[in-house]
């Protein structure tokens, strides 16, 4: 009787391995990794609405033309699987820009030092994707906020 499998010179022995140092991951790569998914997901969210657009006025002109009943409907289908993926895309798209808000926040925090990471295209490019609050609200400052409380009701201000 055989105590070991069928086989077992065919695998090779088990070796372990030696672990792998820590090393800190190039901020300015994961900068440019994450822009680069930002700018991907923003033209898959228009590209969606744009489709989206074009496939109504697609199914209008077909509704027009009294096309096959069976054609459109098919073609609506088609429609609303567009419509779809509108919210899903946004969605990502709205969470890779927050998460790329929110690493180059840690980046100014943590790297402040770094002029060439600081000055380098891919954080400029991210600002621009992904301005932080701070800069949005001082781009903005031009809008006057109006107080409503104490009108009455049907009362101008």
């Amino acid at each position: 009787l055989r105590s070991q499998p069928l086989f077992h010179h065919q695998y090779p022995p088990h070796r372990p391995t030696m672990p792998r140092p820590a090393t800190k991951a190039d901020p300015q790569k994961q900068l440019m990794i994450k822009v680069k998914a930002c700018q991907r997901l923003i033209k898959e969210a228009a590209y969606y609405e744009k489709e989206t657009k074009e496939n109504e006025e697609q199914l209008q002109k077909m509704k027009d033309e009294q096309k096959d009943p069976y054609d459109i409907k098919k073609f609506e289908e088609v429609l609303g699987e567009s419509q779809m993926m509108i919210p899903e895309s946004i969605g990502r798209r709205d969470k890779a820009l927050d998460d790329l808000r929110d690493f180059v926040s840690v980046l100014e925090k943590d790297e402040a030092e770094n002029n060439d990471l600081m000055t380098c295209e891919w954080m400029v490019e991210a600002k621009k994707l992904a301005p932080s609050e701070k800069e949005t609200s001082e781009e903005g400052e031009d809008v006057a906020i109006t107080a409503v409380d104490g009108l009455a009701e049907g009362e101008a201000f």
